[in-house]
């Protein structure tokens, strides 16, 4: 399975985008620098509920 390594800009560990994913093809086209790995993008969207409610 394809993959590219790629660097989260919010706790700058390298975690790995795999091929069919969304981050995997913006990551392939150049489209996006910068991106997210999953735990903080789950920390994220749950700051943002608490802090919209």
């Amino acid at each position: 399975m394809f993959y590219y390594e790629v660097l989260c800009y919010n706790c700058k560990k390298t975690f790995k985008v795999y091929e069919g994913s969304q981050k995997y093809k913006q990551a392939k086209e150049n489209n996006i620098k910068v991106f997210c790995c999953e735990d903080c993008d789950h920390r994220i969207r749950m700051e943002a509920i608490k802090n919209f409610f």
